[in-house]
């Protein structure tokens, strides 16, 4: 989502969209730091045999401190897939603040074991950088792509990559709106739906946190089910956001909760005595699963996941160039898909039956799959950063 609303939250000023989306996106503490890292960044830039001082003039670009020849570098480089029309960049002392801010971010990066054996190596890092940026400033980031590298070299530079989005439009807009009217245009919906679907709903925490995941969860999936290439047109209409259509977030959200649910009901169910334990995997009897949706649930979505999240995440060699592809929509049209037909089988079959001996082999058993199913949900939500809920 940070993809999409984060070009338009720069000029806004306005992160606190990003928290309330819960999206933690790099960012410099600014401060001294920041200020002794730009500082350094001039000195550097003085020694570079690409960069050459401005001289301020009736001729100079306002602002520009410095000049570099990024074209020279990335020829003598050998780097691929940059803009060919990457030539002269007039630097300035916001370009330096950015770029001091990233080299911030970066180590911030936490140090896992395997990033300290191969800094013990002489890898100075493994962090990889990934610049979010919308088609139109696609050029821009690329400049400071390059010229991180000619002032930064073999430090933190060689795993760049770019990440190239889409924009965004919006259907019959009466006025410009913002992320954060957005935001809260869409928690305004949600709350209406909910109303609608469950009846006056208590202004109390557990609500609210509620309300805020299913909005959270409906502009997630609204953002990344189209690949990030493409553009999304967005309709801010009321009936765009409902907590019953099987393409929305909220849809995937109640699902989760349904099996929630399921497993609630059960484990109170065995602690009054009603129904014994659920058995280990190895006594149960899965022969006794003849429903056509649980087998579609098995070869559908439980055996493929694994898959799925393979092409979902699965980045390119370096020698590919400096784009990436991240398969966003995989994981949501997998899970809206997965919460239609969990959501066909779970209203025709009735999973914690009458407590007979007799009918708890089968009963067992559909826990034991739908255990399953509860686990691919939390799992491929969890790729989203979305957290599942336990009750609706």
């Amino acid at each position: 989502v940070g993809v999409r609303l984060v070009p338009a939250l720069t000029e806004e000023r306005s992160w606190d969209v990003l928290r309330q989306l819960r999206i933690c996106w790099p960012s410099g503490s600014g401060g001294s730091s920041l200020t002794d890292a730009v500082s350094a960044l001039k000195a550097a830039l003085g020694r570079c045999p690409c960069a050459a001082a401005c001289e301020q003039g009736p001729g100079t670009a306002e602002g520009a401190i410095f000049k570099v020849h990024l074209k020279s570098f990335v020829e003598q480089q050998g780097l691929v897939g940059y803009d060919p029309n990457l030539d002269l960049l007039l630097v300035t002392e916001g370009t330096l603040w950015s770029l001091a801010e990233l080299q911030e971010a970066v180590l911030q990066c936490p140090v896992t074991p395997s990033c300290a054996l191969l800094q013990a190596k002489g890898q100075s890092s493994c962090c990889s950088i990934i610049h979010v940026v919308n088609c139109e400033e696609e050029f821009q980031q690329q400049q400071l792509d390059v010229l991180w590298r000619i002032l930064d070299p073999g430090a933190h530079t060689a795993l760049q990559k770019h990440l190239v989005c889409g924009p965004v439009k919006v259907t019959n807009p009466s006025s410009p709106i913002g992320a954060d009217q957005y935001f809260q245009l869409r928690k305004r919906q949600m709350y209406e739906a909910s109303v609608i679907k469950y009846g006056e709903l208590a202004q109390d925490e557990a609500w609210t946190e509620v309300i805020d995941t299913l909005t959270v969860a409906a502009i997630r999936f609204e953002m990344l089910s189209t690949a990030h290439r493409s553009q999304i047109t967005l309709d801010l209409e009321n009936n765009s956001i409902s907590t019953k259509g099987t393409k929305s977030g909220a849809f995937v959200m109640y699902n989760c909760a349904r099996l929630a649910t399921l497993f609630d009901t059960f484990q109170r169910a065995v602690e009054r005595g009603t129904y014994p334990p659920l058995p280990p995997v190895s006594e149960l009897n899965f022969s006794c699963l003849r429903e056509e949706g649980e087998w579609l649930l098995l070869f559908n979505y439980l055996l493929p996941f694994p898959e799925v999240l393979q092409q979902a995440a699965q980045l390119p060699p370096p020698s590919t160039g400096i784009r990436i592809t991240a398969s966003t929509e995989t994981v949501c049209k997998f899970l809206i898909q997965l919460s239609m037909d969990f959501s066909s089988y779970y209203n025709r079959v009735h999973v914690l039956g009458e407590p007979f001996p007799h009918l708890f082999e089968q009963m067992f058993a559909r826990l034991q799959l739908l255990g399953a199913v509860r686990d691919v949900f939390h799992s491929a939500l969890a790729t989203l950063h979305l957290p599942p809920l336990s009750q609706i």
